[in-house]
């Protein structure tokens, strides 16, 4: 890939990568709630099921499904209702009795909790599809072409959902050290359950 190019799409991805949404606050959520190391099988599944999934479209696989309707609005329902779903463990873990009212080990993300928020999320598909439109070309080498493009949203999120991740943590210190951990869990898990409710109404 031309550097111009690289340039050029890095530019295009910067603000939907690093804008908040719902990949976006569920990471800071875990980063608050455990640290990076938490987030890691959560922040693994996201990605391989990005690489995946935005490998599959730039292929035309599943086009005429995602264009349906009727497959929208149920991959809109069924994210929404697994964000909010997601919100309210967090809210369950802070009320722990082992949790003591901290955060340290209430909530640890899995692979498929990664994997699920990205296959869920109607606007990644959306992302996706205005990502080939704008840079991949009718005399490119198509696979070549789609791999790499892949491999750079791919990375591109990766760093920054690392950065939200590590700023959840922060916050987190911050909220901490001014009062009870539990409010840590609350302040993250009403994010993820108004960011549900966005996902929803949209």
């Amino acid at each position: 890939m031309p550097l111009e190019t690289l340039i050029a799409l890095l530019a295009f991805l910067f603000p939907l990568a690093y804008s908040p949404g719902p990949g976006n606050g569920f990471f800071a959520a875990l980063g608050a709630a455990g640290g990076l190391r938490a987030a890691w099988p959560a922040l693994a599944g996201y990605h391989v099921a990005t690489f995946a999934v935005t490998a599959l479209i730039g292929l035309g696989v599943g086009l005429a499904l995602l264009a349906d309707p009727a497959v929208a609005t149920a991959l809109r329902v069924a994210g929404a209702a697994y964000v909010a779903w997601l919100g309210i463990a967090f809210l369950r873990a802070a009320h722990r009795p082992e949790n003591g009212g901290g955060i340290g080990r209430a909530v640890r993300g899995r692979f498929v909790d990664g994997a699920a928020l990205l296959v869920l999320n109607p606007k990644a598909y959306m992302i996706i599809g205005l990502l080939f439109t704008q840079f991949l070309g009718p005399a490119d080498d198509r696979l070549g072409r789609v791999l790499a493009l892949s491999a750079v949203f791919t990375l591109n999120n990766l760093v920054a959902f690392v950065v939200w991740t590590l700023a959840g943590m922060a916050l987190a210190r911050l909220l901490a050290s001014a009062g009870d951990g539990r409010t840590v869990n609350a302040v993250f898990a009403a994010s993820l359950i108004g960011v549900s409710i966005w996902m929803l109404v949209g």
